[in-house]
Order: C-alpha cells, then structure tokens, then sequence
C-alpha cells in the first residue's frame, strides 16, 4: 500500500436489509451490525489509522419506529460500557460529532463519560456520528459563529478556516476515505463540510456482511488513487 488514510469515514448502511433477508427483525440486524463495527475498530486500530468516523445515528433516523429507535440507543448505551476495556487498553480516545442535546439523558449522559474517562489516550480516535447531520452541523456552526460575532447584522468576513473553527471538530482533518456498504451512491448527509474532497469506497455487502479483509480491501484501493483536490493531472 502506498498510503494510508489519516481519517476514515463509514456508513454503516443495510443492518434492516440484511435482517429482512434473513426473515428475521431489523433490531436483529443492527446487533449484528455493533458486533461488525467492534471488528472494524480493532482492524482500523491495527491498520495504523489515527481517526475513524463511525455515523451511527443520523437527525433524520428519528422518523423510524419508536421501538427500532430505542433499540437502536439501548445498543449504543451497551456499545460505550461493554466496549471500555478495549479502549483502555488500545489507547483509543471516544469522540462525539452530532447534537448531544437532542439525545435521551440517559445516552447523552453515557456519551459524555466515555469522551471524558478517554479523553487521554493517544491512540486510534473514534468519533461516533450520534444523532448527527452534515447540514445540522453545519446551521449549528453559522449559529455559533454569529452568537460569536454579534448577530446576523454584524457577521464580517467568513472565510473557509474561520467557520471550520465552528464545527463539531474543528481539530480533526478532514476525512481521506468514505466507506460505504450496501452498495448506495449518496452521501446521506455525512460530513458534508470535511468530505467535499474525500475519495469514496463503495460495498455491495450489507454491514453486517463487511468484514476486516473488505475494510483493508477499502485501503489498499485507497493507497493506489491520484488525489487532486480540483487540480488537474501534473
């Protein structure tokens, strides 16, 4: 591999699928889809990643069913104590991207331990897109900046670097690599603002389905990609 991505990102799509596939519940689906990002985050640890992007929860899934939807949180609330053990021991920090404040109190609560009991490790950081939206964040951003400056009236210059500083990460790099299973072509409002130059990974395979050998498949196609950023070819 010629190079390997600081940052990645993952759309965790197809747990529901894979369940209906199978003639069993998609809450079936979803346990089975934490057992396969437990295996991811190992492999991404071992592959020498600095930072993986897990979106687990979007602002629009709250339109699901009630019961999948607290399912969902109760797998996330087992996700941060079950999983402790392992961070401590591989040094990786939990991070938080989305809007705390529109999580149940319980899971909020949770979320903001495991941030703060790991907040010194300096291996692997994974950040948990939680009740995350790439234009949520974004309007939470122009929100922040404009209570900073004074209101609507007296915004000033903005530029590029000036509004990242707003984000829900502003210190993170930008993701290099997407991945994204179960064979969709859209971005589903994930990183809108840091992904507009990631280089994009698709699987046919629903996430329960994904495997180790297809996430380093994903980086070693990674590492044989020309990267331009809007240039042209030298």
């Amino acid at each position: 591999m010629s190079a390997i991505p600081a940052h990645v990102g993952i759309i965790m799509d197809g747990n529901g699928r894979w369940a209906r596939q199978r003639g069993q519940i998609r809450t079936q689906g979803h346990l089975e889809g934490l057992k396969t990002a437990k295996r991811v985050v190992k492999a991404a640890s071992e592959a020498g990643l600095s930072y993986l992007t897990l979106y687990v929860f979007s602002t629009e899934n709250w339109k699901r069913a009630a019961d999948e939807v607290a399912f969902i949180m109760a797998l996330v609330r087992q996700y941060l104590r079950g999983e402790l053990d392992f961070y401590r021991e591989n040094r990786i920090r939990i991070r938080h991207a989305g809007d705390a404040g529109g999580l149940p109190v319980d899971i909020a609560k949770e979320l903001r331990e495991a941030c703060e009991d790991t907040r010194d490790f300096t291996g692997m950081q994974v950040i948990l897109a939680l009740n995350y939206g790439g234009r949520d964040e974004i309007i939470r951003g122009i929100r922040k900046l404009l209570a900073e400056r004074g209101g609507p009236d007296s915004p000033g210059e903005i530029r590029e670097a000036d509004f990242r500083r707003y984000l829900d990460n502003p210190d993170l790099p930008d993701p290099d690599l997407i991945i994204r299973t179960a064979g969709e072509m859209r971005t589903s409002n994930f990183l809108l603002w840091e992904g507009a130059y990631a280089e994009y990974w698709v699987s046919e395979k629903f996430w329960p389905d994904f495997t180790e050998d297809d996430f380093k498949a994903a980086i070693a196609q990674f590492g044989q990609r020309e990267r331009r950023y809007g240039g042209a070819n030298s």
